[in-house]
């Protein structure tokens, strides 16, 4: 008879065999492709991907973190990588890529280098030319390949998505965060302006353009799309004197930091709010925003304050928005789920992963609404407004109308079902979405 205790040591040995077997199913979704239990326009679209790599160089541009060291503003030239995924046409034969990166370690630790796979394709043919344009700009000391589940996602649906590789200083050294300020949205106005010029030809619509940013990267897209930094603010408070005076309020290059022409804009758990107050501490600062925005943000967010993308909302006045929340969801809701090689540290697993909710299900519900809000305010399509309409602002316990749809898996049309369009039912709980008109 086997005792407890051998059943035990049997178990421990069972599950050590098993672990690496359980990784490797996990590592075999690309993020970009959703889990059977998503939402209805999380779902991808016709079009295969292709992934290319572009190098810009800004020229003259500031050195945020030079000018901290310096005490005054440094300038000089800046090389950017691109990461851009397109719709393509998958070549015959052809594997796709598996996306590798690294992030910066725990301090004292090695950087943790991880993989990513994905659906796209290296440098295969476009499929056509004049998509959309979205400028997909990551989270602060992350990289582009982070945001796969998104850009992607995208590129099946009809869209370019030009990610730049911002090359933050590491997380941990917090001296040099503020440089960020200047430098992020400096970054993704000469993405803007290289494509302008030509950068992808006529493969990109330069009339149809949205911005998408996580973190400091949604800091960065609601600063181009027409924010003014508030020089007064305690955000700026470490940036040189020189350097405040040039790009906050009125200063002569604080136009440098906006571009025009923007149609939309997705701010994912956005720095700069609350207590940043980047805009000042009333937001006056965003008065200038008035490209339709979605915000998305988690509940309990404790790396940009949960009520920062709450106070970005309130003074985005000047901008329809809408604003989804997940109930008690923290910061890291724009990345893809965790890779196997990011299991083994705490520190490097949370760079990823929400210690509650499933990390796949937030990344398809983020999918499903970003993909109605842009086809309905860059490509034009009014009728995705419908799944951005809602009969009750709080997603918990919606009801349903019996026999609507027979069988168990029934999706939500929307109409006169009080459940939110293009949820499974019993599978939308834990989310609030919120509206306000352009004032």
């Amino acid at each position: 008879m086997m005792t407890r205790s051998r059943f035990a040591r049997r178990l421990c040995a069972l599950a050590l065999l098993l672990a690496p077997v359980v990784v490797q199913a996990q590592a075999m979704r690309p993020p970009s492709l959703p889990d059977i239990d998503a939402p209805e326009l999380a779902v991808p679209g016709p079009f295969a991907v292709g992934v290319m790599r572009k190098i810009i160089a800004l020229h003259d541009a500031p050195n945020a973190v030079a000018s901290l060291a310096a005490g005054h503003e440094v300038r000089g030239d800046r090389v950017l990588p691109l990461r851009i995924w397109y719709p393509a046409t998958a070549p015959a034969g052809a594997s796709p890529v598996t996306y590798s990166a690294h992030l910066t370690g725990e301090p004292g630790q090695p950087d943790a280098a991880f993989t990513v796979p994905g659906i796209a394709y290296a440098d295969a043919p476009a499929a056509g030319s004049h998509y959309p344009l979205i400028v997909l700009s990551h989270g602060w000391n992350n990289d582009p390949v982070m945001l796969s589940w998104l850009g992607e996602n995208l590129a099946t649906k009809g869209y370019v998505v030009v990610a730049p590789e911002h090359r933050d200083p590491p997380i941990w050294d917090r001296s040099k965060g503020p440089s960020g300020l200047v430098q992020r949205p400096i970054d993704i106005v000469g993405c803007l302006t290289a494509l302008r010029a030509g950068l992808l030809g006529s493969l990109i619509d330069l009339d149809r353009i949205g911005l998408v940013g996580y973190s400091y990267g949604g800091y960065g897209v609601l600063q181009v799309a027409g924010g003014r930094l508030d020089p007064h603010g305690p955000a700026l408070a470490a940036l040189p004197a020189d350097v405040v005076a040039a790009y906050a309020g009125q200063g002569q290059r604080a136009a440098a930091l906006n571009a025009a022409g923007i149609r939309a804009v997705v701010a994912i758990a956005p720095a700069g709010g609350t207590p940043w107050s980047a805009w000042g501490a009333d937001g006056a600062g965003l008065a200038g925003l008035h490209a339709p925005l979605l915000v998305i943000a988690g509940g309990i967010d404790r790396t940009v304050g949960t009520a920062g993308p709450a106070a970005i909302f309130a003074a985005a006045t000047h901008a329809d928005r809408h604003m989804l929340v997940f109930v008690g969801a923290g910061h890291d809701i724009g990345t893809n789920p965790p890779p196997p090689e990011m299991r083994a540290r705490l520190w490097d697993f949370d760079w990823f992963a929400d210690p509650v909710w499933r990390k796949d299900r937030i990344n398809a519900i983020a999918t499903h609404m970003i993909t109605a809000f842009l086809d309905w305010r860059v490509k034009g399509d009014a009728t995705r407004a419908a799944w951005l309409t809602v009969p009750n602002e709080h997603s918990d316990g919606a009801g349903w109308i019996a026999g609507e749809t027979p069988g168990y898996a029934a999706m939500s049309q929307g109409g006169a079902n009080p459940t939110w369009k293009g949820f499974w039912r019993g599978h939308q709980d834990g989310l609030i979405l919120t509206h306000q008109p352009a004032n």
